[in-house]
Order: C-alpha cells, then sequence, then structure tokens
C-alpha cells in the first residue's frame, strides 16, 4: 500500500457529504447492505478509503428515518436498502450540487499551500492559478465523459494525463539529483 493510501484511511480529510453522495449513487445502481456499500465505497475510492461501520450505520438510519431508502426484507441474512423516490430526488439534488462544486472549482487552499511553504508569494500565486485550472478542468472532463462517454476521449484523456506525470516526474528526478550533486 502506497504511503499516501496508508495516510488517507487514518485522517478524517473526507469531504462533507461524501458518503452520502456515494451511497446514494451505489443505491441507485441496486439494493446494498451496509457492507457492500462499505466495499463499493473502497473500490471507487481504488482502496484508499473505506468507511467504517460507525460511519455508515448511522447514515443509512438517518437516510430510512428521513424517507430517502427503505429497508429491504431479509434475504441470505442480509439486510439490504433501496432508494425511495425522495432519495432518488435527493441524489439528483446532490448530483448539481457536486456539478456546481467542480465548475466552481473549490479547492482547499490550506492543503495546497502546505505545500508551497518555501515558495516566494508570487510564484505561488501562480502556482494556485495553474493548480486551480487544472483541477476545474480535470473535474469538467470526468462530467463530460460520465455524460457522454467515449472510449476515444477516455483514451486522449489517459495520454494527457500519463504525459503530465511523466514530465512531473522527470523534472522531480531532475532537482532531486542535483540536490545530491
Amino acid at each position: 500500500m502506497f504511503a499516501h493510501k496508508k495516510w488517507l484511511r487514518h485522517t478524517a480529510m473526507v469531504p462533507k457529504g461524501f458518503i452520502r453522495y456515494h451511497v446514494l449513487e451505489a443505491l441507485s445502481q441496486k439494493p446494498m447492505s451496509g457492507s457492500e456499500l462499505m466495499d463499493n465505497i473502497e473500490r471507487h475510492t481504488g482502496g484508499c478509503w473505506k468507511p467504517s461501520p460507525g460511519s455508515i450505520y448511522p447514515l443509512l438510519s438517518w437516510l430510512q428515518d428521513n424517507g430517502y431508502i427503505k429497508e429491504l426484507p431479509v434475504e441470505n441474512g442480509l439486510k439490504r436498502y433501496e432508494l425511495t423516490g425522495s432519495g432518488k430526488s435527493l441524489l439528483e439534488e446532490q448530483k448539481k450540487i457536486r456539478k456546481q462544486v467542480r465548475e466552481v472549482g473549490f479547492l482547499p487552499t490550506p492543503f495546497f499551500d502546505s505545500f508551497l511553504m518555501k515558495i516566494p508569494p508570487e510564484k505561488t500565486a501562480e502556482i494556485r492559478k495553474s493548480i486551480r485550472r487544472l483541477t476545474i478542468t480535470f473535474f469538467q472532463l470526468g462530467s463530460t465523459l460520465q455524460e457522454e462517454f467515449s472510449e476515444k476521449a477516455l483514451d486522449e484523456a489517459l495520454s494527457v494525463v500519463d504525459e503530465a506525470s511523466r514530465k512531473f516526474e522527470e523534472i522531480n528526478k531532475k532537482f532531486k539529483g542535483e540536490k545530491h550533486e
């Protein structure tokens, strides 16, 4: 496991509403149990984070108490839940909010600034602007691919991301090498 994956498992860095959105989204696909939802979210995050029973089950209770989900008859010892009409409406509202956040390009400035502490302030502003632009574009592309998926667009996007990652790795190796000389 990468060090950052282990770090993410043990922090409270999960954005507000993240679990709720993913539970609603998963239940829009098919009925699931709490443990199936936890596994689904872990898969969705590429293994970086798996919610605990202490976060999933209270959420399921809240969603059920508010009429967003309903419990299905127990099958094979598992209590599964499915979305109600209200739950589907809540999910649609959540999707609109996510889209607006992506369009605005919310970035937690203190998070990025912690990586830029030794960089002169005028350069920090330039880097922050570029990171913001990259992030907004990345989220917009993700939304576009979800709405209008094509293998060609995905392959093109993957090629660009792989190339950019390779170039950043080269720059990092170059400067690390200069530092040790």
